[in-house]
């Protein structure tokens, strides 16, 4: 009997739901293709490998010790890369990235392939060229100066990000806005239509009567419709009586 009567007063206010439904995803929408700037995000990969000892060795000899320390230094590179120190160096050696030390911290991250010793340098901007830049700028003051912050050389570019590429934006993501706005906007037209629900004390059903007096409602008189008025009113009838007078007489 609840969902019962909630789905009565759902369906009650269903305009309402859907009014707000309509409006929340036509203005999301409509803000996130004229509002939104698309956002691209371009990569590059570096590679922590230390130096063979002997030249004529062959790769497979590399000390695994080695691989791992690489692999525990990496820590300390993500936290480098995205110091001021760095980024500095980067606005300064590449004035046309048009970007200060602040804003390339704040466009720039850094990650890592699980278990290995590559690295990734991201760089996001709302032009995907200007961001692959960034990322190859990044990457290659970084790899400069770790050799005097660390005394090591063992950082090489593996892949720089591609200029050349033209891929989607990184985001917004216009179905996806609309599909949140569309859960939430439902959300909250049902809160609505329920808080509505609560605040009208008017009796509208039997239903109602027994609820409000605990008593079972017996009978039930029916609204009256105009059509139903008009077809019940009195009707003339006009009969012929002898001597061809006429009769009127009406019909309760």
């Amino acid at each position: 009997m609840e969902l019962l009567r909630y789905w009565r007063f759902i369906k009650k206010r269903l305009w309402l739901i859907a009014l707000i439904v309509i409006v929340s995803c036509t203005a999301v929408g409509y803000y996130t293709n004229h509002f939104l700037q698309p956002q691209y995000q371009a990569t590059a990969q570096l590679i922590v490998s230390g130096q063979l000892t002997d030249p004529k060795a062959d790769a497979t000899n590399v000390d695994i010790g080695a691989i791992n320390s690489n692999i525990a230094l990496i820590k300390t590179y993500k936290a480098i890369v995205r110091t001021p120190r760095i980024m500095s160096k980067v606005a300064e050696r590449f004035p046309d990235l048009h970007a200060s030390a602040d804003e390339l911290i704040a466009r720039v991250s850094v990650g890592s392939v699980s278990d290995t010793q590559v690295m990734t340098i991201s760089a996001t901007d709302t032009n995907y060229t200007r961001a692959a830049k960034m990322a190859n700028a990044v990457s290659t003051v970084f790899q400069q100066e770790v050799k005097t912050l660390m005394k090591l050389d063992n950082v090489s570019i593996l892949n720089p990000a591609d200029t050349t590429k033209h891929p989607g934006p990184l985001s917004p993501h216009p179905t996806t806005n609309i599909m949140v706005a569309f859960i939430v906007s439902v959300l909250i037209g049902i809160g609505i239509a329920f808080v509505l629900d609560q605040l009208d004390n008017t009796v509208k059903t039997e239903e109602d009567v027994a609820e409000l007096l605990g008593v079972t409602a017996l009978a039930a008189i029916p609204k009256a419709k105009r059509h139903n008025l008009a077809d019940r009113r009195p009707k003339a009838q006009i009969t012929n009586l002898a001597g061809g007078k006429e009769n009127v007489s009406f019909d309760a």
